[in-house]
């Protein structure tokens, strides 16, 4: 039965019933990819205004219940010719990825013991919880308390997702990345449509509370599951065989067999690395760029505040990578290591435009953005659909979520790097 395979392209044309669920497996699947990045999303655009609350609220009491002090100028009470924000924003990219992290270095090898259907709702509460503390937060801790929990719900989310992926045919893994690039132009565009338009930053995250609940809807009354995914109960063995070219149900020997079939091989792991660099290297690049050296990135003469060109920055970027992760049923690239390089050759672009001051506009730096997202995006969804496709079957759940740890170390190690590169930068 094509409900029954895994990953396998469906040899019997379908009929109308079969084609209406494909069409609700891949939009489902495109609005989870959205909702399960918008919340992390949202907090990086909203990075320079939550720490620009710390400087407000250090200067005065009275900005205490709102993040909407003095945004929409961009003014700050330092003297550097970058005008900095006393801390870098990559201390919310911190807060936003390592959580993530340890869930996705630790979580591949216990997870399966967490029913798919526990894992969404743990997600929805989390993002939840996220938008409602940064809303009413009244210090900067408790803001990057929420971003922690969006963190933990992204990660979780990601990992079980990719995970949940290899229950349906191939084609709704372009659904989820193309989804996930649609959450960081949604997320970044209605932060910044609405902040621009006069909304506090505190009413817009509020108004933001609809996605948890649209990833509910999403995955319990959208997606049609097989039969085979263990919606409610524990998997009976670690990341048992998900199907075959017959399309043959997810437990078909005993939970022994299965499971030592199952269990990835040393060989097998390794293999994975040739993946999880290049993306580990893409991501490490453009956080770099984007945490690092967007806030620095600032023309006093531009008719933006500084506030307004980094939530832009963000916004193109965003756009970039929902481009380029929609197309993979127009192109695929199999050349990793080419995207890494060119990701690594803008990170260095962008550092000497900050140190030297050389490029004349802001109008140049959105193109740059542009193309940075541009190259993030295919170096994620092409990654994984390789793996999806080289991975056998057996072992294809585990390796889509052991590699999704590339992206989220190379975010980690960006953000350390950027703390030390701020500092010497709003030195000057």
């Amino acid at each position: 039965m094509e409900t029954g395979s895994v990953n396998a392209d469906p040899v019997q044309r379908p009929d109308a019933n079969g084609r209406c669920s494909q069409w609700r497996n891949w939009t489902g699947f495109w609005l989870l990819g959205l909702c399960n990045n918008f919340a992390y999303v949202v907090m990086l655009s909203a990075a320079h205004d939550i720490l620009k609350k710390q400087e407000s609220g250090n200067a005065t009491a009275s900005t205490s219940t709102t993040l909407a002090v003095d945004f929409q100028a961009g003014n700050s009470s330092n003297s550097s010719r970058y005008d900095c924000n006393p801390v870098s924003t990559a201390a919310v990219l911190l807060a936003d990825i390592l959580p993530t992290l340890v869930i996705k270095l630790s979580a591949p090898f216990v997870i399966h013991k967490l029913p798919y259907g526990f894992r969404v709702l743990f997600c929805v509460i989390m993002a939840t919880t996220s938008f409602l503390l940064v809303s009413f937060s009244s210090a900067v801790w408790i803001s990057i308390l929420g971003v922690i929990f969006a963190s933990f719900s992204a990660g979780l989310g990601e990992l079980s997702f990719l995970s949940l992926t290899v229950f349906f045919t191939r084609d709704v893994l372009g659904g989820w990345g193309s989804g996930t690039g649609g959450a960081g132009v949604a997320g970044a565009f209605l932060y910044s449509g609405l902040t621009q338009v006069g909304l506090s930053p505190q009413i817009t995250l509020l108004i933001m509370l609809v996605i948890p609940v649209a990833m509910v809807i999403s995955y319990f009354f959208l997606l049609v599951p097989p039969a085979s995914l263990p919606q409610w109960k524990s998997r009976g063995a670690e990341y048992a065989a998900v199907g075959s070219e017959e399309s043959q149900g997810l437990m078909d020997g005993s939970q022994e067999d299965e499971q030592e079939k199952s269990t990835p091989g040393t060989c097998h792991k390794l293999g994975l690395l040739k993946f999880v660099f290049p993306l580990g290297l893409v991501y490490f690049a453009e956080y770099f760029i984007n945490q690092g050296l967007m806030e620095l990135l600032y023309f006093p003469d531009f008719f933006l505040s500084h506030a307004e060109q980094y939530r832009w920055y963000q916004t193109l970027y965003q756009v970039g990578v929902l481009v380029s992760r929609s197309s993979l049923c127009c192109v695929k690239i199999r050349k990793l290591w080419a995207l890494s390089w060119l990701q690594v050759l803008n990170a260095v672009l962008l550092l000497f435009a900050v140190r030297f001051q050389f490029l004349p506009s802001a109008w140049l730096v959105f193109v740059i953005v542009l193309y940075e997202g541009l190259l993030g995006g295919a170096a994620y969804v092409n990654t994984f659909y390789f793996i999806s496709k080289e991975s056998e079957d057996r072992h294809r759940e585990f390796a889509m979520a052991a590699a999704s740890v590339g992206d989220s170390l190379g975010i980690a190690l960006a953000g350390l790097a950027a703390f030390p590169v701020h500092r010497y930068f709003c030195s000057l």
